[in-house]
């Protein structure tokens, strides 16, 4: 009975054993590798599993791609014990099928080979002015009428936190002054109003009343139609003009909602002071804006992964040098540096260690984490603080990424952005730019 019991035991240990190894390798092999995979042309990635077991790698278009050294025409059997080495033969894009005993799908990764590119990696902060496009209710609240009456006209029609004011009284609205005039101009009439809530267009009708307090005409809505600040520039494209900021977008204040772009500007800015962060209090860069210097250039985009635009073709950025770009499966954990402008308008380079790697196969601008290890910087600033953001990470001589966010129980650390995520969207915003001028 119990060596009967004993080795039952066995076999169910074994059993357990046999499934679970092949469904840790699957996983490790689905997290490391992403449904949707970008490589340069002739680049060499290196992957090391260390793995017990083999794949097969199917690709559905002959010649495009090296597996440890061999081109692959169809199929090829992969040891997962040792390190792959992968490299893109040539420009396009294909489909990667992995199969566990070349029957179990594991992935399938579609893969675009684009060419080397380069980028002028900057470091020095900008002076950010930022128009809406639409006017941003950031509040509501009730107000007497000159009758006595509390009123909200804004509960009425419908009008929530967060809407972007588009129309008024059938006229685009480009300013709080103009909305102020439309309004009072109504004399309590009726106004059409033209709202955009979360990408969706709503008509609606207000009938703006006569406040007690200044006898003007209200709508009883907070609103805003601009911000402004101090950010990094990260990189911009000689070949284009296009330059990429920030790393992450800009949100209002108050509402926590990504701001639209109606018209914006990027400025030179000097820093004057730092406030240095702490455990629980973030530090800050407070800089000046250059006003009596013409504008670097305008902003076209503001989205989750920064702000984007065009520099104008006579701007002078110090010589900076281009530099190639290293994409996320390229970014390793270890040594790197950023360049920041912390003082005056000096740009300088700061050491950082990337202490973490997330294998996104989603857009994001948390990519990794790195951590402040510059004396010089920690004693300037106490680690990454606001205005920092968008300070390019280098590392091996290639531009793979900026700083975006700040711990904030531990300023020395903080996340960064993978370059290719920003310069997707330059890419994107360039292409409807050009098609927009060449409409006029």
């Amino acid at each position: 009975m119990d060596s009967r019991w004993f080795i039952r035991k066995r076999l169910i240990i074994l059993f357990l054993v046999l499934i679970t190894v092949p469904f840790t390798i699957i996983l490790q092999i689905y997290l490391i590798f992403p449904n949707r995979l970008m490589l340069l042309e002739g680049e060499e990635y290196v992957y090391d599993l260390n793995a017990p077991i083999s794949i097969d790698a199917q690709v559905d278009k002959s010649g495009v791609l090296s597996l440890n050294g061999d081109i692959v025409e169809d199929s090829y059997k992969v040891d997962l014990n040792s390190p792959l080495v992968i490299k893109s033969e040539e420009l396009g894009n294909f489909n990667v099928n992995l199969k566990l005993f070349g029957v179990i799908p594991i992935r399938s990764v579609e893969v675009d080979v684009v060419p080397k590119a380069t980028v002028v990696p900057c470091g020095n902060t900008i002076g950010v002015k930022l128009y809406t496009d639409g006017i941003l209710v950031i509040g509501t609240s009730d107000f007497t009428g000159v009758d006595g009456k509390k009123y909200e006209p804004w509960r009425e029609a419908g009008i929530k936190e967060g809407d972007i004011i588009e129309s008024i009284g059938n006229t685009r609205v480009e300013d709080i002054e103009q909305l102020v005039e439309i309004v009072e101009m109504s004399q309590g009439n009726e106004l059409n109003i033209d709202i955009r809530r979360k990408g969706k267009l709503i008509n609606t009708k207000i009938v703006a009343k006569k406040s007690i307090e200044d006898r003007q005409y209200k709508l009883g809505l907070w609103v805003r139609d601009s911000t402004a600040g101090i950010g990094t520039l990260t990189f911009f494209d000689p070949n284009t003009n296009s330059f990429g900021a920030l790393g992450h977008g800009i949100t209002d204040i108050d509402t926590g909602q990504l701001l639209t772009v109606g018209r914006g500007d990027i400025l030179k800015s000097s820093i004057i002071s730092i406030r240095k962060g702490m455990k629980g209090k973030p530090g800050e860069l407070k800089g000046v804006f250059m006003q009596d210097e013409p504008s670097l250039g305008k902003i076209l985009e503001n989205n989750d992964f920064g702000i984007f635009g065009k520099l104008y073709q006579n701007v002078n950025m110090n010589n900076l040098k281009p530099m190639p770009i290293g994409l996320r499966t390229q970014v390793k954990e270890g040594p790197a540096y950023i360049l920041s402008n912390v003082q005056g308008q000096k740009i300088e380079k700061f050491d950082v260690e990337i202490q973490k790697v997330m294998r996104q196969s989603e857009e994001s601008c948390k990519g990794m984490i790195i951590k402040i290890t510059d004396p010089a910087l920690l004693e300037k600033t106490g680690g990454i603080v606001q205005g920092m953001s968008g300070s390019p990470i280098i590392q091996d001589g290639k531009v793979i990424g900026a700083v975006t966010h700040v711990f904030v129980n531990d300023p020395t650390r903080g996340y960064g952005i993978f370059i290719e995520w920003m310069l997707k969207r330059v890419a994107s915003f360039s292409q409807e730019y050009e098609q927009v001028k060449s409409n006029y």
